[in-house]
Formats: C-alpha cells, structure tokens, sequence
C-alpha cells in the first residue's frame, strides 16, 4: 500500500515509524513531513497539509491507498471529507465529528446533555459577562479559547485577576483570533492529568494504553501552558481498572452520543482527562493523535497499524485484536 501522512511533527514521525514496520506499507509520503522523517518517507514540501485540493491531487496522481492525517487543522477544515469524496481512504474524523476538538463549547455541551463527567462551565461570547462570571465564581478558574488554538487556547487561572486578564487578552486582545470570540470558562479540577488515546470505527471503541505529557514550559512545573514538553507511558496514575472506567463512562458514551448527533465519529479520540477524588472527569477532547502522547504510545504498540487504521475506516474494528507490550517509553523535548 501507498500511504500518505499528513503534519510535520514529531507525532507525524511517530506515526510515519510505526506505519513503516506494516508488512502492507510499500512506500511512504508526508505533506509535508520535516527532515527527521525524510529518512522513512517522501517529504513533499510544496503542498499545505491544509489545502484540501492539492492534497487529494496528489493522493489520486500518486495512487495512494490510506492517509493518515495528524494534525486538527486538516480535519477540522474537511480534508477526510474531501478524500472520501474522491473514494480515497482517511484515517481521522469528518469535519463535523471533528468539532468535537474544533469547539470547545459544543464538547461541553455534549458532555452535558449526554452525562459525561467533566467540569462544572458557562459559555461567553460577550467578554463583560466574562469577566461578571469570573467575579462571582473566585479563583482558580479555567479560560479555555472556544476555537483551535494548537493546544495553547487555555489558561488556568490562580487568581481572579490572571483569570480577568485571560479574558481580556483571549476575547478583545484577540490572542488566538477567531478562536477566542467564545470562551469556555469552568471550574478548576484537582487532581492529577492523564491522556488516554482509543482508536475507534463509529461503533467499537479501544482505549491505548495510557500517557502523561508534562504541559509547563520551565522546570519546576512553572510557566505557561504548552502544547506538551515531553511524555511517558504507561501513567500510573491510569491503572487498568481506570481505563476500564473511562472506556465505560466516557469514552463509550461519546461516540454514542456522536453518532446519534448525526457525527459519526472514526480514528483517534483523544480524551485529555483529570483524575478526581471523584473519578476521571474530561478536561478536553481532541480529534487526533496526541502530540507529544503519540512519541510514546506508539512505540509500545504491538502488532500492525495499517491493519489497525484500515479496520477503523471500514467500521470492522471489532474483528481485530489489539495488543500492547509491556515496559515504559518517555520522550523528551528539546525547545528553543
């Protein structure tokens, strides 16, 4: 098989690695990869991983069989949409699962009607109402971006005047631009943080194994928020009986609740989740593989990703057994 990766990651190298060692991969291409990843596949450096036309030129003038898209901007901008148009198969959500990441107010709102755990919130697209809320409520509290904002849309407020700042900075400083004329604004969680990755057909749903990324840009657990400053798995804190838990109380009932919403839902769900005194409880959702989460869950993998991917696609996950190996992988960041 001709495969196609779209991103320029370090989650796209780990993807591009693990679809590599697929006994069905005949050759490899990435829009537009990075240097790392020229090694295992065909970079194509002219073409944006989000222009919808140019990416399903290539992959009908190059014969390609799966693409596998990494990053949420494509999806969220209706590349599997565009390709399953065309009768090319996708790895990754169509545009109108993939709000589930693309708007954080309707993740909240379906985690609401659906009675999915997650933390207690409000909607604002008016910032003085904002910042009447954030007064009433006191600090900590969490302003999330309603938008894309490549994993860097949140701010979790200590005090009530970083929270007022977030505001203002989010919704009329227009830090994120579109992303930030809603804020979503909830409730602080105590606990402690971990990703569980599921790979997922519309019907079944199978957690990976689970990952902990450490988000603070400084030693010492200080500074802002990041995308992810390196990752490890398994995360202790996410035993199998948790996993089992979030597969049941979380996971399960989304992509129930997204099918009956007419959002059909296939390929990576991300389920960022804080482990409570109250159980795991959704901090987010994101509609793709985890960066940096993927560097290590991959690796521990066992068995065919191909395989795994196209099972996703076709809706017959079901039929395929997915298995892990033992032992730890972490992943370090090295940041300018």
């Amino acid at each position: 098989m001709k495969i196609l990766v779209i991103g320029s990651g370090g989650r796209e190298h780990a993807l591009a690695w693990k679809l590599k060692d697929s006994p069905q991969t005949e050759k490899l291409y990435a829009i537009p990869g990075n240097p790392g990843m020229a090694a295992i596949a065909e970079c194509v450096q002219q073409i944006s991983p989000t222009d919808n036309a140019a990416v399903v030129a290539f992959a009908k003038e190059n014969g390609i069989d799966l693409v596998v898209v990494g990053p949420e901007a494509p999806l969220a901008g209706g590349l599997v949409d565009a390709l399953a148009a065309e009768g090319i198969k996708a790895f990754g959500p169509a545009k109108l699962a993939a709000e589930i990441e693309g708007s954080k107010a309707f993740s909240k709102d379906l985690m609401k009607k659906y009675g999915i755990p997650t933390a207690k919130y409000e909607v604002f697209s008016d910032a003085a109402a904002a910042r009447a809320y954030v007064k009433a409520e006191g600090a900590p509290i969490v302003v999330k971006a309603d938008g894309l904002a490549a994993g860097k849309g949140v701010v979790v407020a200590m005090t009530e005047e970083e929270a007022l700042a977030a505001v203002d900075e989010i919704m009329e400083g227009e830090a994120f631009g579109a992303a930030g004329s809603r804020v979503v604004i909830e409730e602080f969680m105590a606990g402690e943080e971990v990703s569980i990755l599921a790979f997922t057909d519309g019907k079944t749903i199978r957690a990976m194994i689970p990952s902990q990324d450490h988000k603070r840009a400084y030693d010492g657990d200080k500074g802002p928020n990041t995308g992810g400053m390196g990752a490890y798995a398994p995360a202790p804190v996410a035993p199998p009986a948790l996993v089992e838990e979030v597969t049941r109380t979380v996971l399960e009932p989304t992509i129930r609740a997204m099918e009956k919403e007419g959002r059909l839902y296939k390929g990576c769900l991300y389920a960022g989740l804080m482990v409570t005194a109250d159980g795991a409880k959704v901090v987010e959702f994101n509609c793709r593989f985890g960066d940096p989460e993927t560097e290590v869950v991959l690796p521990l993998l066992k068995g065919d990703l191909v395989e795994i991917m196209l099972a996703c696609v076709d809706g017959n996950l079901a039929d395929v057994e997915i298995l892990w190996s033992t032992g730890a992988a972490v992943t370090v960041v090295l940041a300018a």
